[in-house]
């Protein structure tokens, strides 16, 4: 009897977590509240207080759920070096979050949002990256400053998918079609390659 009980509990937090991402991406986070996301999961707003404990747990979920968004990262593969891995890991951010709309409205959301107010959101959003960063770096020993060089890619990345977005160009790159994420994909890869000699 115990278990059709855990499987609905699972599949109601699974539906709720869903409905919260739908109602983020189809109605912007103006509109993203526990009202809203229980209107979009079709049920009781007191479940989302049941299972997440109100919107700063959904928005932790939220943030933390962030990995299966990005897909698996490339794994470092025998005898490649640190700077080998980490273009990959950075081609492999810039296409997850080209490919991701949701995402995007989610670091938009963040960065426009009133101090203090998408902590829960940002801080598990955080270290879901950094999980997956470190799962698929096995053994590879990080450099010095690499965190800080790391953390200069990851809001590169993150400009130039916004921006693109906004306006299909960053500082007069343009950012329209293939060919031009093509040559900023290259380009990221030489910059890379070039700071982990």
């Amino acid at each position: 009897m115990a278990e059709p009980r855990i499987r609905n509990r699972e599949a109601t937090h699974a539906a709720l977590l869903e409905a919260a991402k739908v109602t983020l991406a189809e109605h912007g986070f103006q509109n993203f509240g526990v009202n809203a996301v229980a209107r979009q999961a079709g049920c009781d707003k007191q479940l989302i207080y049941r299972y997440f404990g109100g919107l700063e747990g959904l928005l932790e979920a939220m943030g933390g759920d962030v990995a299966t968004w990005l897909g698996a990262p490339p794994v470092a593969t025998e005898g490649a070096t640190y700077g080998e891995w980490a273009a990959n890991l950075a081609d492999a951010y810039l296409t997850a979050l080209r490919a991701n709309p949701l995402l995007q409205k989610l670091i938009l959301w963040e960065l426009s949002a009133a101090p203090g107010k998408l902590a829960p959101l940002t801080q598990a959003r955080s270290r879901a990256m950094m999980q997956w960063v470190v799962a698929a770096r096995g053994d590879l020993v990080m450099p010095a400053d690499a965190g800080l060089i790391n953390a200069v890619l990851v809001a590169a990345i993150q400009q130039f998918v916004l921006s693109a977005a906004v306006s299909g160009n960053f500082a007069g790159l343009p950012l329209r079609d293939d060919a031009d994420w093509d040559r900023l994909g290259a380009g990221l890869r030489s910059l890379v390659q070039r700071l982990y000699p």
